[in-house]
């Protein structure tokens, strides 16, 4: 019993299951297969057509709101009372399919915004008159001195008064490297301490924190972006209008009841109802096949509005990790190849994401077997100190050689800051207190990105570059894909405010991002677009769409294939008027009965799902 209950209380579900009926119904009683003494058609009727009838009367008197289903509902009750049975059960069977395909279309996601309140830390680790206590985060003061330890996420925004850590601020900056902090140095809250324990002074809370205020941000950009009303509602008043006065005039004129309630029946906005909701539908399944989930029903139509689109870099343009991208030995005893070995075994225990790579990359270009350290030591916001074979390594920047009274020479610091200046790291390498040379890492462009970036220009769509990354990794990418617009160290509400005032403009912006940080400038574009594959849970959520498998070549397909399904659409609404009007004629000469004018109006129905459907094979140039 629960589970019928159940079942009854989902309105989709139940929605569905009339339809069944409805179909199976309407079929016997066009057979004229007697099973009852009353028409089978009367089960759609009521099925199908009450709840139509009813939503039209409480539109009108609540809102005194005047759409498509007003002119249904008046030609339901007036088929009914001529006993056009079938005909008003058939009206109301398309009228309810149109409905449910629109709303599945239409469906929202809100638990983006769930997800960032679950990100937002419970507790701080306070420290007065030296004693350490933990107490509920949202009863942290302004000037609390704070301790943070490796592996927890920062409560509060403030600074850092002793120690130094490095901190992984992609909840923020959408970065994927760990930045190395000391004192002085802000740190936000929702970030979290990956190294070193360290103190610092409590600036901003609760409300006025990092985390909090991007959560903020999410739900006025949600709140804020209109969503476009059906084109049969906007057209709604005109066509009740135009139906009832083509009605009224035919039965005034004729004296012929039937042939003003056979106005009212193939005047129904069925195929116009269909129009839009089979074609974005059409267009979802044609995307679905290109490896892209749309989210949101009227993400096709917005889309073929965009005429720019906003990136971020990490992960999106870029592959999100780095790699080692050169090799650089200064010791003529030591090759490149054996500078990349020694400084992955003094690596090896380490896990910092640039000495996994080091590693990683060391694996795949080689059959030898690493050796273990003997001695490891990890330096927070430094590198490492490892004994290799009886050798001392040291491998991190520059302050970690310096600190150690290591010269790094003029040659060095001259080739390293060709590397440095376009946004790569450098990891600087000595062995036995000689500098020896140094391993370059940098996050490697997608092998489709340029050519996607061309693709857009060449269909006039402008590209921007939004990103929390620095000016010369930001410069330096946007350079490689031909990207000119570019924001660089962009925190969350910097991205939103740029997309903002683009959009201020009367410039539609299409966002495409991956991190939780691209979730407020992901809600406040025209139209959203997720890496679903490696982005977080909460940029998907926010989007209007995703890459499920962060194919960014696919993105000039989707914004051609949402120009073809807006076609479709006002060929589908040209088609469905101009059939609608030719029958009113029909009717009101009197050549239409209810029952045949309701099988040729739908002929309309069938003719827009054809023509929508040709969109499930649309390939883009």
């Amino acid at each position: 019993m629960n589970k019928i209950k159940e079942f009854f209380e989902d309105e989709d579900k139940r929605t569905v299951l009339f339809l069944v009926l409805s179909l199976f119904s309407l079929l016997i009683s066009f057979l004229h297969i007697e099973i009852f003494k009353i028409d089978i058609a009367w089960v759609a009727i009521v099925l199908c057509g009450l709840p139509i009838v009813k939503g039209a009367i409480e539109g009108l008197i609540t809102k005194f709101d005047i759409k498509a289903d007003v002119l249904v509902a008046i030609a339901l009750v007036a088929s009914v009372l001529i006993g056009e049975t079938f005909a008003a059960g058939e009206v109301a069977f398309i009228m309810t399919l149109g409905a449910l395909l629109e709303e599945r279309t239409v469906a929202k996601a809100r638990a983006g915004i769930e997800k960032l309140i679950n990100l937002t830390p419970r507790t701080a680790r306070v420290v007065r008159n030296g004693i350490e206590d933990i107490i509920a985060a949202e009863k942290v003061k302004i000037s609390d001195i704070l301790r943070v330890l490796p592996g927890e996420t920062i409560a509060v925004d403030g600074f850092i008064i002793s120690g130094q850590t490095s901190i992984n601020q992609s909840v923020m900056t959408g970065e994927s490297l760990p930045v190395d902090k000391g004192v002085g140095n802000e740190v936000f809250s929702g970030t979290v301490n990956q190294f070193g324990a360290f103190d610092m002074k409590a600036t901003k809370i609760d409300e006025d924190s990092s985390l909090k205020r991007m959560i903020k941000l999410v739900e006025s950009a949600d709140a804020s972006k209109a969503k476009i009303v059906g084109m049969a509602d906007n057209w709604a008043t005109w066509i009740v209008v135009v139906a009832l006065v083509s009605a009224a005039g035919t039965w005034f004129v004729t004296g012929e009841i039937i042939r003003a309630v056979t106005i009212l029946v193939v005047f129904c906005p069925c195929s116009l109802v269909l129009a839009t909701p089979t074609a974005i539908m059409a267009g979802i399944g044609n995307a679905t096949k290109h490896g892209i989930l749309v989210r949101e029903g009227d993400a096709l139509e917005r889309l073929a509005k965009v005429n720019r689109i906003a990136f971020d870099k990490t992960g999106t343009l870029t592959y999100g990790k780095p790699d080692v991208v050169a090799i650089e030995s200064f010791n003529k005893d030591i090759s490149s190849e054996k500078l990349l070995e020694i400084t992955a075994s003094a690596e090896l225990r380490s896990e910092h994401p640039l000495g996994k790579s080091v590693v990683s990359h060391f694996k795949a270009k080689s059959n030898y077997t690493l050796e273990d350290p003997q001695k490891f030591e990890l330096i927070a916001g430094r590198g490492v100190k490892s004994v290799v074979k009886g050798d001392t390594i040291l491998a991190g920047n520059s302050e970690l050689l310096t600190e150690n009274c290591i010269e790094i020479s003029k040659e060095i610091l001259g080739k390293a800051s060709t590397f440095i200046k376009e946004g790569s790291t450098v990891i600087y390498v000595a062995i036995n207190s000689l500098a020896s040379g140094f391993i370059v890492l940098s996050d490697t462009l997608r092998n489709d990105s340029k050519s996607m970036i061309n693709k857009l220009h060449s269909i006039n769509v402008e590209s921007i570059l939004l990103t929390g990354d620095n000016p010369q990794a930001a410069s330096h990418i946007a350079k490689s894909v031909g990207i000119t617009n570019v924001h660089y160290e962009c925190l969350p509400e910097d991205k939103m405010s740029a997309i903002e005032e683009y959009q201020n403009k009367n410039e539609m912006v299409c966002m495409i991002g991956d991190g939780i940080n691209d979730a407020p400038a992901l809600k406040k574009a025209y139209v959203g677009i997720a890496m679903g594959g490696i982005g977080s849970d909460i940029a998907v959520d926010a989007a209007d769409i995703a890459l499920v498998s962060d194919d960014i070549k696919s993105i000039p397909h989707l914004l051609s294939l949402s120009q073809k399904a807006m076609n479709t659409i006002k060929w589908n609404l040209s088609l469905s008027m101009i059939l609608n009007f030719v029958a009113i004629i029909l009717a009101m000469t009197g050549i239409l009965t209810p029952i045949v004018g309701a099988l040729v109006h739908n002929l309309g129905s069938v003719a827009v799902i054809i023509n929508s459907a040709l969109l499930l094979n649309f390939k883009s140039e």
